[in-house]
């Protein structure tokens, strides 16, 4: 088996359904040049453009902008009711089953 042989390419020719408006904000970019141009092409998926990265004119990967993720705020689960002995502490025979090893 090549190296060659574990990539799954694309039947030739290569076609995809593209939206113009995404033709307009969409680049390809060969392996070679991506690498020398590498901080143009981050520059302008930070600007929400998409670059396409392709090896021997096939598509292999996309470059898109990562979007922050939501701040999260704390009691989301909502106000639990926890019994009062929950609280209290181990009994010693609860104390013994709680340090014995898993089996």
């Amino acid at each position: 088996m090549t190296t060659f042989d574990r990539y799954e390419y694309w039947p030739e020719p290569y076609t995809a359904e593209v939206d113009q408006v995404d033709l307009v904000n969409m680049g390809q970019y060969n392996v070679q040049e991506a690498k020398t141009k590498l901080s143009e092409l981050l520059h302008m998926v930070e600007r929400g453009d998409e670059v396409i990265i392709a090896r021997g004119g096939r598509p292999v990967a996309k470059l898109v902008k990562l979007e922050r993720p939501l701040k999260r705020t704390l009691g989301f689960l909502g106000p639990l009711d926890v019994p009062a002995e929950a609280f209290e502490p181990m009994t010693g025979e609860e104390k013994d089953l709680w340090e014995q090893p898993l089996t």
